[in-house]
């Protein structure tokens, strides 16, 4: 289940469960460049960030590999160019649902190495 409206949308990507778990969330704005990193944590933290998603209805995808990338990214940053791709694919996929079409959910393409190499925090 996820929420999402033509304004914005929520996702949270996790790579196992806690108490050693990592949970990220993402959100975007229209208008804005891309999409945000609007919590992030590990273990506990990262439990009570999925816990609250669930709860208020926001899809939970699972990508060990983005979801250390995404780690990297500081809180209120923006992702960076060389996820785009790779967010954007999810984001189609979520809107897809919103609009009851059955779609296979996208694998979780992450950029060759040589494009991860940058830091990606803003």
């Amino acid at each position: 289940m996820f929420r999402s409206t033509a304004c914005r949308w929520h996702t949270m990507l996790w790579d196992k469960p806690a108490p050693r778990g990592k949970a990220v969330a993402l959100a975007y704005r229209a208008g804005e460049a891309a999409p945000r990193v609007v919590a992030k944590g590990q273990g506990l933290i990262a439990q009570e960030i999925l816990d609250r998603a669930r709860a208020s209805g926001v899809y939970v995808h699972e990508s060990a590999e983005l979801v250390n990338l995404l780690m990297q990214v500081d809180v209120d940053q923006h992702i960076p160019p060389q996820l785009y791709v790779t967010i954007a694919e999810l984001l189609a996929w979520l809107y897809a649902l919103e609009a009851g079409v059955s779609v296979p959910p996208p694998s979780a393409i992450v950029p060759p190495a040589q494009e991860r190499s940058q830091e990606y925090s803003e």
